[in-house]
């Protein structure tokens, strides 16, 4: 029976441009799987599309002079066409703002509601009598309510980086008006996620997904509860009822729900629009949602809570490869801080498929990777070009001059040709495992194997050798046929990454375009080549990345980099202790549970740490400048075992975390091998 499988990437915000982190986190791996399981023979359907809805939009369309619904048609379609000119192969690319979603997203709230799991509350919210309208907290800025500054954010404080709800503010005001704020009631809708406890954990525990997606996933739902999913606001989904004007559906509720109207939309634009239910409504699909790991609380835990409370039986997804993020240089991509790369610039220099390999060699699968300029001419000039091109070429133009251009006989091969023949369909295999498994990274390796592979065949088997002895035209020939073997397979193994070198390498082993992968992967593991098939005249595949040509690139980012020298603490600076004292600090690798910041605290996290033998809680001074907590979920770090417990804001702590204190703020060191409980030396 074919496979059937449902793929979706995390929908983009569409207020903004996107930038290779995006690709490497939910793009790239979803294509380069899509396009592997296409040549296996399955039934693919791959979806994505612009989420444009939020508060996110109305203030970045407001500072653009702009409306949301212009600002949202300019980046769709500025998005649109990075990831079709980087060869992301969607079968359909939808947005939230066609009118198919709407319908969707109210039904689910109506079936949520028929169901019991969404509730009625009042509650009170800051509202600008001049606007005539209740602001979002990222509207209003007041006095803080811990140190008084009087420029504080709606929901923390960028002095004492005190967190609040916007309603404790002294003296809110709103940030566009300057006009006072009141509190005033208004009616929300919660979504009871409680309710979905006991059925998300039996879920959950069955899923062999990542630890860190499990485990985060597992200490979300143990405290889920009542979450609003409606605000007052112009710009969003309306909630379907009576007495529910100026209420629309909260972002973060709609915006899952996208990769189903994708469905839609995809089935209508097909002509039949009942055709999305064969991919989701089939309990028979495998459903693989590829995300980045900020996304994991939304398609981990609530959209899947959101299908359980649905009268319409959607597909459960079964495989949440969540990536880790793809940085730029040793930093974030900013695009205010100038920490980026001109895209339309670097498409003049570029090719596709070279930063389509380099992203995927060091894919950001168990830890944060980045891009760095010399690792993308690494990549291509040793990779692409000294191992994977140079193979090809030198055994394509060998043929064109010392065998007539056509693919030759194998006749009584040794037992080095068959070793070899061996162990390219062994690296082949390998490669299918990994792209299985979702291990790009691991099937680069295996494409780069299979092209050394050739290359040492080729050396040691001195073809030139052969061709001046008319009594060795068999070995040359069987060394030639087994090269195109292994170049055949470097088509087929390197397709799903660099697909446009695929290509080009196909139409030099003289097949028609399509003809060959069309044959799927089995087909063209087992093929025999056609002896006697004339071969085209040899193309290079990849040119070389030259210094001069990123040197400019390089020199733009250290221009952006250039701070204040800050001068390195003394390393005399603490007395000198002894061997005995060092040895009676007992360190062991411990695992992080979960990660929650203490109350009314910039620098404190609450972190639970798997010791092996037991569960402890520590409380770690790590936090000032930490964005994203749930990047520690599942990291293995260094814990001073044996520190006297001491209770730091009303919180015990058992221990104390080991971390690098730079001017980018604290970096834990990270362990791939070692187990909970693990003595460090």
């Amino acid at each position: 029976m074919q496979e059937k499988i449902l793929i979706t990437s995390a929908l983009p915000y569409a207020n903004g441009p996107l930038h290779f982190g995006h690709v490497a986190g939910a793009f790239l791996p979803a294509d380069c799987y899509a396009r592997f399981k296409r040549l296996q023979g399955a039934d693919v359907l791959y979806l994505s599309g612009s989420d444009e809805y939020g508060v996110a939009i109305t203030m970045s369309a407001e500072a653009a002079k702009r409306t949301p619904q212009a600002q949202v048609d300019l980046f769709h379609q500025i998005n649109k066409e990075f990831l079709s000119h980087l060869n992301i192969g969607f079968d359909h690319f939808s947005r939230t703002t066609w009118k198919g979603h709407n319908a969707t997203v109210q039904q689910f709230f109506l079936d949520l509601l028929k169901n019991g799991h969404i509730e009625e509350k009042v509650t009170k919210q800051l509202f600008s009598e001049k606007e005539n309208r209740f602001l979002a907290d990222r509207y209003v800025q007041g006095t803080c309510p811990k140190c008084g500054f009087d420029k504080a954010r709606g929901d923390e404080c960028q002095s004492c980086g005190a967190s609040y709800e916007a309603t404790d503010l002294l003296k809110p005001v709103s940030k566009s008006s300057g006009s006072p704020l009141i509190l005033k009631d208004t009616k929300h809708w919660f979504l009871r996620f409680d309710h979905f406890k006991e059925e998300l954990e039996t879920w959950i525990q069955k899923k062999h997904w990542k630890p860190n997606v499990v485990n985060f996933a597992m200490s979300y739902i143990k405290e889920l509860k009542p979450r609003a999913i409606t605000r007052d606001s112009e710009w969003g989904i309306p909630v379907p009822l009576d007495g529910a004007e100026g209420k629309v559906l909260y972002v973060w509720f709609d915006a899952p729900i996208g990769y189903i109207s994708a469905g839609k939309e995809w089935a209508e634009l097909k002509g039949d629009s009942d055709l999305w239910k064969h991919y989701w409504l089939d309990p028979k699909t495998k459903y693989v949602q590829f995300i980045g790991k900020d996304n994991i609380p939304f398609h981990a835990v609530f959209f899947p809570a959101m299908e359980m409370g649905q009268t319409i039986p959607y597909k459960l997804v079964d495989e949440l490869p969540a990536n880790e993020f793809y940085n730029l240089e040793g930093r974030q991509f900013s695009k205010s801080d100038n920490w980026t790369i001109d895209l339309e610039s670097f498409f003049k220099n570029f090719k596709t498929d070279q930063i389509r390999y380099a992203i995927a060699a060091n894919s950001p699968e168990t830890q944060d990777s980045e891009f760095t300029w010399k690792d993308f001419q690494s990549k291509v000039n040793a990779d692409l070009v000294g191992k994977f091109g140079n193979f090809i070429n030198r055994v394509l133009v060998f043929i064109r001059q010392k065998a007539e251009g056509k693919v030759p006989l194998l006749k009584n091969p040794s037992q080095v040709d068959l070793e070899f023949q061996k162990n390219i369909q062994k690296i082949a295999l390998e490669a299918s495992d990994a792209y299985n498994s979702f291990q790009l990274r691991k099937a680069c390796q295996h494409l780069m194997e299979l092209a050394q592979a050739g290359n040492v065949y080729f050396d040691s088997k001195k073809p030139w050798h052969a061709a001046k002895d008319p009594l060795l035209a068999d070995d040359m020939n069987n060394t030639l046929y087994c090269c195109l073997e292994c170049i055949q397979l470097l088509a087929l193994v390197a397709c799903p990454v660099i697909p446009e070198a695929a290509e080009k390498i196909e139409a030099l082993l003289g097949f028609s375009k399509g003809s060959f992968f069309n044959l799927g992967w089995d087909a063209i593991v087992k093929m025999p080549l056609k002896v006697g098939s004339a071969l085209p005249e040899p193309k290079i595949l990849f040119d070389r990345v030259e210094d001069e040509v990123i040197a400019p690139y390089i020199a733009e980012l250290q221009k952006n980099q250039i701070k204040p020298k800050v001068e390195a603490t003394p390393l005399e600076g603490k007395p000198m202790i002894s061997i005995d004292d060092v040895k009676k600090i007992d360190l062991r690798i411990g695992c992080i549970k979960s990660v929650e910041r203490v109350e009314k605290s910039k620098k404190l996290l609450k972190v639970l740490v798997d010791m092996g033998s037991e569960e402890r809680t520590i409380v770690a001074g790590i936090g000032e400048g930490m964005e994203n907590l749930d990047s520690l979920i599942g990291r293995k770090v260094i814990v001073v075992a044996n520190l006297a417990p001491a209770t730091l804001c009303g919180v015990q702590s058992q221990g104390m975390l080991l971390a690098a204190k730079g001017e980018e703020g604290f970096e834990l060191p990270h362990f791939s091998f070692s187990h909970p409980g693990d003595p460090v030396a």
